[in-house]
């Protein structure tokens, strides 16, 4: 009789700052086998001061640590927009989720998001819509269980992102830079 090993379990928390709306996703991976476990946002608009937005991310971001016991945690990087102002408070907000995560020991996976978008939809210029109608697909989430606010849906295709990320480190077969570098180096495999 073989005794079977038991399926590795890893729990990846990914975090779409923001200071008037924070999202969030939760990737249960069992193996090689992704699910989505939670996903939701947190409104913040409703408080007029933005340190107390800063403290209620990092209260909720600690209290998802504490629910959902993550191995990791995926963040998207704040972007350079028009806004300076805005660029810096999103800054803020990304900073104190990683202090939460800092203060719970749990590592750190920061992403632009072009490399999340890319990730997910193989567009680094796709639309909120597209990525989270990917991740439908990817991770079979019923209709019902779609949120209308797409922050939840950017949370989670970060810790998606990352969940592909460690698939590559994980794997010994080449890595290519592009379509058009794996279509050189396999030319075999082309259809013309």
């Amino acid at each position: 009789m073989t005794q079977q090993l038991p399926i590795k379990e890893r729990i990846i928390l990914g975090i779409d700052p923001g200071t008037q709306i924070m999202g969030y996703g939760v990737l249960k991976v069992l193996g090689n086998k992704p699910s989505l476990e939670a996903m939701g946002i947190m409104q913040l608009d409703k408080y007029e001061n933005h340190y107390i937005r800063l403290a209620k991310i990092y209260s909720r971001v600690i209290g998802l640590l504490e629910e959902y016991l993550p191995d990791e945690m995926a963040i998207e990087a704040p972007f350079y927009g028009k806004n300076v102002q805005s660029m810096l408070k999103l800054g803020r907000a990304q900073g104190v989720a990683m202090a939460a995560a800092i203060a719970r020991d749990v590592p750190i996976f920061e992403y632009a998001p072009l490399k999340i978008k890319m990730s997910i939809t193989g567009n680094g210029r796709a639309a909120k819509e597209q990525v989270a109608y990917m991740l439908q697909k990817i991770l079979h989430i019923p209709d019902e269980n779609m949120l209308p606010q797409l922050d939840a849906t950017d949370g989670l295709a970060a810790a998606m992102c990352h969940y592909y990320q460690s698939l590559e480190v994980q794997s010994d077969g080449p890595k290519y830079k592009s379509w058009k570098d794996f279509a050189e180096h396999n030319q075999s495999k082309i259809r013309k």
